[in-house]
């Protein structure tokens, strides 16, 4: 079982981000200057940071974020009609949340094997091949999380779950105009679901074959 999350403070210092694609450089008249950081709450998850920070103006701040490592999105496809979707327990907001695999980058793993492997452990399904969709950072105004989308084609099932202890995940296949349209009718909010399942229908419309 993870060990559970536990506030934690830790010696000041200065948070080296890693770089990332698109806006604007840290050498922008908009940027903020990174003064001191110190984390002040950590778990398996994720860690919470305070940060000092001078604005372009000169005045002195503090600012909390939430910085997590790299995730995975998968979208489904086991025909041109037909996708997998999860059920999912999400205690944040008690209620089961339908929505696509996904899961963290685990340290070392490249995005495409994650994704691999997240299909696998959440649904018990396997893919013919994959394709990456879209990259976005989906809430960068309080966390660096960044999302990785794979369409998968030709899913199959092939063994079992593998599931985290605390996942309780039950897979099923739907079809892709059920699922077009709970996204028009605003029945399918989880967040990353919306967002693949638009992005895949904006670029590839109705085909779900590589």
């Amino acid at each position: 079982m993870p060990p559970p999350c536990s506030p934690q403070r830790s010696d000041p210092g200065v948070l080296s981000h890693p770089a990332v694609t698109g806006g604007m450089s840290e050498d922008s008249p908009l940027a903020w200057e990174q003064l001191e950081t110190e984390t002040v709450y950590q778990c398996e998850a994720f860690e919470i940071y305070n940060e000092r920070v001078r604005l372009p103006d000169g005045t002195e701040a503090e600012y909390d974020f939430l910085s997590e490592p790299p995730a995975v999105v998968v979208v489904p496809f086991v025909n041109p009609d037909t996708l997998i979707v999860i059920d999912e327990w999400r205690e944040t907001v008690r209620r089961v949340n339908r929505g696509f695999p996904a899961g963290t980058v685990e340290p070392g793993e490249d995005v495409a094997t994650a994704a691999t492997r997240e299909l696998r452990e959440e649904t018990g399904y396997v893919a013919d091949s994959m394709e990456q969709l879209i990259t976005v950072e989906p809430s960068n105004g309080v966390s660096d999380s960044r999302h990785h989308y794979f369409v998968a084609y030709g899913c199959r099932p092939a063994e079992d779950q593998d599931l985290d202890v605390d996942e309780s995940i039950r897979p099923r296949e739907t079809s892709l105009e059920a699922l077009r349209r709970a996204l028009a009718e605003g029945e399918l909010i989880d967040g990353r679901t919306v967002l693949g399942l638009s992005y895949y229908l904006l670029h590839h419309g109705n085909a779900g074959e590589g």
